[in-house]
């Protein structure tokens, strides 16, 4: 508790720490982004001509959300880490007025700056990965369904929505419910996990409990789709080539192909946000 105390008021960077990791990351994060933005680019174009562009479509627009959105979290939050290092100061020993910040942290708009851009991109990126499973969850359990009523306009109001609904989530500590601190070593800011109102502790509850439901959701999805697909493929080996035309059972083979494809990143995706999201949670 006194280390949590000290690290949410203190002004400078403690000599032994390096910026290299944070900067290593950075780097990490803004390339893999960058190359996945050209990838999905070069294969939006290859399957331009494809006859389920429409859908193909909605799986590009989720994904390149989710790229954009992870591209814009880190660019918007890194710098200020680097900056804090380069000046060997803290987000609250950046403030103006930082000699009257020990014992209010709040007043430092470095820290509420990088707790809500925390907050937000932590729930935007979990929750346009939990639509983009939801949506291949729904187009391989009710194909009929969804081939009917599903398309672009569905992202194009969903997603809005979502960055909506984070945004007042996220901005809940300026009306009392709710505060940002900073911890050590003194370079982010985000949710007090262990604050001492009541209200403070429920809003770091309700956060740490949609992570979790959404978490859960994802890997739900992600493992019905891993069902649906393995039942289809003994289905067809089942059934033989003998009760099939050729065009049947090609056009069979190219949708289960086409799933899987979406598939695997989605799983690589989940993977890592259940790696990153987990333990905070």
């Amino acid at each position: 508790m006194a280390e949590h105390n000290y690290c949410q008021s203190k002004k400078t960077i403690d000599g032994d720490e390096s910026p290299v990791i944070s900067a290593i990351m950075f780097g990490l994060g803004i390339f893999g982004n960058v190359a996945a933005l050209v990838i999905l680019e070069i294969r939006r174009r290859r399957d331009s001509k494809a006859k389920d562009r429409r859908h193909r479509g909605l799986f590009h627009i989720l994904v390149i959300s989710l790229v954009f959105t992870d591209l814009a979290g880190t660019c918007l939050t890194t710098p200020i880490v680097q900056t804090a290092y380069a000046w060997n100061m803290t987000l609250i020993g950046m403030a103006k007025n930082s000699n009257s910040l020990a014992a209010n942290n709040s007043t430092s708009s470095a820290c509420q700056y990088f707790g809500v851009s925390m907050t937000f991109f932590s729930l935007a990126t979990i929750s346009l990965l939990f639509i983009t499973a939801l949506d291949r969850c729904f187009a391989i359990g009710h194909p009929y369904l969804y081939n009917r009523l599903v398309t672009k306009k569905w992202a194009y109001i969903t997603i809005p929505v979502m960055f909506l609904m984070c945004t007042l989530f996220c901005l809940l500590p300026f009306v009392g419910f709710g505060i940002y601190v900073q911890y050590c070593p003194g370079t982010w800011c985000f949710i007090d996990m262990n604050p001492l109102e009541d209200a403070d502790q429920v809003y770091a509850n309700l956060y740490a409990t949609i992570m979790l439901v959404l978490v859960l959701s994802i890997v739900a999805c992600n493992g019905f789709v891993v069902y649906q697909l393995f039942r289809m493929y003994r289905r067809r080996n089942k059934q033989g080539s003998a009760m099939k035309s050729m065009r049947t059972s090609n056009e069979h083979r190219m949708f289960v192909a086409h799933e899987v494809e979406h598939l695997i990143p989605l799983v690589f995706m989940t993977i890592i946000s259940i790696v990153c999201t987990m333990p905070l949670v």
